[in-house]
């Protein structure tokens, strides 16, 4: 087995970056008049050609939203057209009378059916209705108040991540100037 050697790697010629002498090389450009004329014409015409072009583009643009609304609005007519030939139409006209208004023919019996649900279609968060009138355990007044005093003093979620300490308004009650526990009814204090 034999241990071939690498190749001997190509280098390439080092080039020399030499220095571009702009004056010499601007110099060296001859503008005769044809040339200068012809400049000019080309600068002229991008003047005189660009905004005619940028108000094309926007005219095509207009011109495609307008024909876009124009394509909805016969859609549109379209179905006002096909309902407007549902209405001719005596049976449907039969049969929105008597699913909108409940007309009947004379002589035929309309049943109305309510609460055709099965229990378990029925909504869960029903409680039953009683017939007595309850009355509150707290003063009205008393709550209302204790009620802002918590939503003022509720820690808010800036708050909770800059680590401010929690003083929970539940702690320290809020009463009012001149209520004590025998004004409340029942005799018990606002807060139980």
């Amino acid at each position: 087995m034999t241990t071939g050697a690498a190749p001997p790697s190509r280098t390439r010629p080092v080039r020399e970056r030499r220095q571009v002498d702009v004056r010499g090389w601007l110099g060296g450009i001859r503008l005769s008049g044809f040339m200068v004329i012809m400049l000019g014409l080309v600068v002229l015409a991008a003047f005189v050609l660009v905004p005619t072009i940028g108000t094309y583009v926007d005219q095509r643009q207009q011109i495609a939203a307008l024909a876009e609304s124009v394509q909805v609005s016969h859609e549109e007519v379209d179905d006002l057209e096909a309902e407007r030939d549902r209405w001719r139409d005596p049976a449907f006209i039969t049969t929105q009378a008597r699913e909108r208004l409940y007309y009947v023919k004379p002589g035929e019996v309309v049943y109305l059916v309510d609460n055709d649900l099965t229990p378990a279609q029925l909504p869960q968060d029903q409680q039953p209705v009683t017939d007595e009138v309850e009355q509150t355990r707290t003063d009205w007044m008393a709550q209302l108040v204790r009620s802002v005093t918590a939503a003022g003093l509720a820690q808010t979620a800036r708050e909770v991540s800059i680590g401010v300490p929690d003083e929970s308004p539940a702690e320290t009650p809020v009463e009012t100037p001149g209520e004590s526990p025998a004004d409340t009814p029942g005799g018990t204090p606002a807060g139980g």
